[in-house]
């Protein structure tokens, strides 16, 4: 059965970190919509007075942000000791679990353009240790397709397999198609599948949708995408939809009202890392 369009959301501008312009297109409204998908923020900007300014360090806990950078630069730093930059096509993937300090810089480039997804994490590991990983280009495998191709991001894709999610399994697709071209994405039928329009508008199931949009698909086993007159670049993004309670605060997600003040207590009180790390 061929997946239809059942909501849409271009989402706003608006400004996060030390002042970072961006679109931020799925957030604590559309929670229950896009479960188990919380957030999605979009950048695209040729001026880096946009970007530059970053994320200074900050913390997360009970999520995992997935950062796809497709032009320009980002480097992590956290509290686990990590510092790595990705860039031109890669992915950082950061499980925050029972808490983690970041920070998240943006070096000026011709063109910064991508998303960050923050994955929800199941109640049982929210607590889990945190951890970081990167997805570089030459882990990333790429398919061709009839007048396109398809970048496996994370999950799996025509048996082939990329980065694995620990916690809650993603299949992370970016889709290119040039002119009029189309494809059809097979998907797992109890998937919650959410696509966003990169660059350039499309055809999703044969009905048009504007660039920067994200859409929640019905249930089905297939997907179909066509491209307008111009390239589009869609990223498909497929999970287990967690239905659980969410308390959200900041950059804080968990399950309830109690574990979320216990969270903001333990930055309060120096005790918000665990697994061996403090700060002061």
């Amino acid at each position: 059965m061929e997946r239809r369009i059942s909501h849409q959301v271009s989402g706003y501008r608006t400004q996060d970190g030390a002042g970072v312009s961006l679109v931020r297109v799925l957030g604590n409204r559309t929670v229950k919509e896009y479960d188990p998908i919380l957030l999605l923020d979009s950048f695209d900007s040729t001026n880096p007075d946009d970007y530059t300014a970053g994320f200074p360090m900050h913390p997360h806990r009970g999520i995992e942000t997935i950062s796809y950078v497709y032009r320009g630069f980002m480097t992590h730093k956290d509290s686990l000791g990590n510092e790595d930059t990705i860039g031109d096509g890669e992915v950082q993937w950061m499980t925050a679990g029972s808490g983690i300090l970041h920070e998240e810089k943006l070096p000026a480039a011709k063109r910064m353009l991508g998303v960050q997804l923050w994955l929800n994490m199941p109640a049982k590991d929210k607590m889990a240790p945190p951890a970081y990983h990167s997805i570089k280009n030459a882990e990333i495998e790429e398919f061709a397709l009839e007048n396109g191709k398809l970048r496996l991001l994370a999950g799996e894709y025509a048996g082939r397999k990329g980065h694995m999610g620990k916690y809650l399994s993603l299949d992370y697709y970016d889709i290119h198609l040039n002119p009029g071209a189309s494809t059809i994405i097979d998907t797992a039928a109890e998937n919650s599948v959410m696509l966003f329009t990169l660059l350039g508008d499309a055809y999703i199931g044969d009905e048009f949708v504007k660039e920067k949009t994200a859409v929640k698909l019905t249930a089905g086993d297939q997907v179909k995408i066509m491209a307008t007159d111009i390239p589009a670049q869609v990223l498909f993004v497929s999970s287990q939809m967690l239905a659980e309670p969410i308390a959200w605060g900041g950059p804080i997600v968990m399950n309830t009202k109690e574990e979320l003040n216990k969270a903001f207590d333990d930055l309060k009180q120096g005790t918000f890392i665990q697994n061996g790390i403090s700060y002061g």
